[in-house]
């Protein structure tokens, strides 16, 4: 058996794995790779292996870094079969054609070829794709040798690892390990302990996030500071999950008085068509939420909040005098309308940029917060402009939907006595060359740091 690396190796984005076996070959997600433009150049290269040849692709979690080059496989020869867990197989749908549209729109600004278009979205959704319980075995690959489960990874709903069975071997691909519990799904899942390969998330290798407790305190803080200056807090925030938790968090901030109600705006269509998606899937929220929900509180509503769909409710919100909150994507700040609250209400010494999440190397995300650690002002380029950074640049770690190291090590631990080897994957390498130390001194298990396209023997 054959492992290749074509993807999130030494970076984080662009998740592609290829798996031999018996003449059979088979792809652990294949993602989008982001980072100052949503359309990196790279995704348009050939795939470097024959997509004609792909028996299955097996699909963690429904993130464009996880799926967003799936549409082209399909459109460069792929006819196999996909598989992921039942909700990540609706919310990829939604995913893959907001991509799509993001893709047509640089394509045009930026004189690049189209990626795909949305027949290939919707052929391979509707044709090639099937949804799969947690815990329920299947066999993959035109002679079934490759024996898949998925387990929860805690990361967004319906998101998975992956436990790959074949030629006597198992092989764990953790796919996104989630910042456990999160907010509505709950823990993720533990590793089986009879495992002997395993390729994991080292997003924040060589981190330790604030106590997820402070997740609460912290936007409670936000707010209440955002209303005494006067200004504007903005919150870029990927559309899935993110936008949910903040959601729920602010639901229950408002609902029990625990800061002022002003305006709150979720201005992104594709986190509100998601928040409906989600809404359908109750049965794999934790027992806390179901609890909530039970007694009669809508968990993604509350007095002030207003879901600005269409173009001209979002200009609307320029209306609405300050202090409010703005939720919008993309969670990057590469994208989306995000960058025009940015534009308006950066140069504002009053006003909040509250980082929730992950900013890949490049992005305006990172760069503002890079910019931040100078402890002057700086500016960012937006919009062909040079935009004054005043305001206050702010992120929090617990807020991460991204294990850090401590939980990282944990989860890896029950399988140590069995363990060849530990793959780290989806992490830069400031990251990843702390994890591995750790790794190698705590468990004493080996460690490879793969490079782009190399291969392993199994």
């Amino acid at each position: 058996m054959r492992l290749t690396f074509y993807g999130a190796a030494k970076m984080v984005t662009g998740s592609n794995y290829l798996l031999e076996s018996g003449g059979e070959k088979i792809l652990i997600d294949c993602g989008l790779r982001q980072g100052s433009n949503y359309s990196e150049r790279q995704n348009f290269e050939p795939f470097p292996y024959n997509p004609k040849e792909i028996s299955a692709v097996v699909v963690t979690h429904p993130h464009i870094d996880h799926t967003g080059r799936l549409p082209k496989l399909y459109k460069d020869g792929f006819r196999g079969r996909v598989y992921s867990t039942i909700p990540a197989k609706d919310f990829s749908k939604i995913l893959l054609l907001d991509s799509e549209h993001v893709l047509m729109q640089d394509a045009d600004k930026f004189k690049l070829p189209f990626l795909y278009g949305i027949r290939e979205v919707e052929e391979l959704i509707g044709g090639h794709w099937e949804g799969v319980e947690y815990h329920t075995p299947i066999k993959i690959g035109s002679r079934g040798q490759f024996n898949v489960t998925f387990y929860s990874a805690g990361h967004v709903l319906g998101s998975s690892f992956v436990l790959i069975e074949a030629e006597g071997k198992r092989l764990v691909f953790s796919g996104d390990l989630g910042n456990s519990p999160a907010p509505i799904i709950g823990k993720r899942e533990e590793m089986p302990d009879d495992v002997d390969y395993c390729l994991i998330d080292s997003t924040y290798g060589g981190r330790v996030h604030e106590p997820a407790a402070e997740r609460k305190e912290v936007l409670e803080d936000m707010i209440e500071d955002t209303v005494k200056a006067g200004g504007v807090l903005m919150i870029p925030a990927f559309a899935m999950e993110r936008t949910q938790d903040l959601l729920y968090e602010l639901n229950e901030l408002v609902e029990h008085g625990r800061v002022p109600r002003v305006p709150v705006f979720i201005d992104s269509p594709l986190a509100i068509k998601l928040t409906e998606v989600y809404k359908q899937y109750y049965q794999y929220f934790d027992a806390e939420t179901k609890k909530i929900i039970k007694s009669g509180d809508a968990i993604f509503n509350f007095p002030g909040l207003k879901m600005t769909m269409t173009t001209e409710e979002s200009k609307t919100i320029n209306d609405v005098p300050p202090p409010k909150v703005i939720i919008a994507g993309a969670g990057m700040s590469n994208a989306g309308r995000i960058l025009h609250h940015e534009r308006r209400y950066l140069p504002d010494p009053k006003s909040t940029l509250l980082i929730v999440g992950y900013q890949a190397a490049g992005s305006l995300g990172r760069k503002l917060l890079d910019g931040k650690k100078l402890g002057k002002p700086f500016d960012v380029k937006m919009f062909g402009e040079n935009i004054p950074v005043r305001a206050n640049v702010k992120a929090i770690g617990a807020w991460s939907a991204h294990a850090d190291q401590p939980q990282l090590l944990g989860w890896l631990k029950p399988a140590r006595e069995r363990l060849k080897k530990v793959f780290l994957v989806h992490g830069e390498i400031e990251e990843m060359t702390p994890l591995s130390q750790i790794i190698k001194d705590d468990l004493a298990v080996n460690v490879e740091i793969p490079a782009e396209g190399s291969g392993y023997d199994l």
